[in-house]
């Protein structure tokens, strides 16, 4: 996350190539509870968020072009992440319990790539650090909610209840922020460019998946 980032710099800045760099919401510490923007103060609380962050540095000392880009809670119709193991267990389950005490901004694949791309074709001279998450806000628990409610509804798993839970109740190896919603302002300043609402992104990529399925 950070040796990485740092040697493609490195290797841009001679090129004179523009380099776009993921970072994530785990640079904050979770205390805020209003949307950070890129502006705010960064304190990682975990080895992931550290190194994220040292990536980000040596992007922006390395003197080449650059798009730094965080986001968050990312997810797609494919690969390993939350919305499919949320799927593959209600299909499982008789019961799915969810922490409902951490709060962010649920951002798919596509939107991500999509808003990657003409942050691109628009950035020219552009260097800079940016929040790019799909809008609005949730809890794991809530993002699990609509991802059985729609799921079900598109027979992609089975109707079952989503229980919420304390963080306590499900302890993880690294500590996750309890807050980590980012401000996307300065996106659309710049840009000109609004990501859609989490929800209708999410009706989206299950929408994909039922598709794929059918096919």
């Amino acid at each position: 996350n950070a040796d990485a980032p740092a040697a493609m710099a490195r290797e841009c800045a001679k090129l004179g190539s523009l380099l776009v760099h993921y970072s994530t919401d785990y640079v904050f510490d979770g205390t805020s509870r209003s949307p950070y923007d890129e502006a705010d103060a960064t304190n990682p609380t975990s080895a992931y968020g550290r190194s994220k962050l040292a990536g980000e540095e040596a992007v922006r000392t390395s003197g080449c072009r650059h798009l730094i880009l965080r986001t968050s809670w990312v997810y797609a119709a494919h690969g390993k992440n939350f919305l499919l193991t949320m799927l593959r267990l209600a299909r499982e389950r008789p019961e799915l319990c969810v922490v409902a005490d951490q709060v962010g901004s649920p951002t798919a694949a596509s939107s991500l790539a999509e808003t990657t791309l003409n942050m691109v074709r628009a950035a020219e001279q552009r260097s800079g650090t940016w929040n790019v998450t799909n809008q609005g806000q949730t809890s794991w628990h809530g993002f699990a909610e609509r991802i059985v409610e729609q799921g079900a509804a598109l027979d992609l798993c089975r109707r079952v209840p989503v229980r919420a839970i304390k963080s306590a109740d499900y302890p993880t190896p690294a500590q996750r922020p309890a807050f980590s919603v980012l401000d996307n302002t300065r996106l659309a300043r710049d840009f000109g460019l609004r990501l859609p609402a989490w929800e209708v992104a999410l009706d989206a990529t299950l929408a994909h998946l039922r598709q794929a399925q059918a096919a």
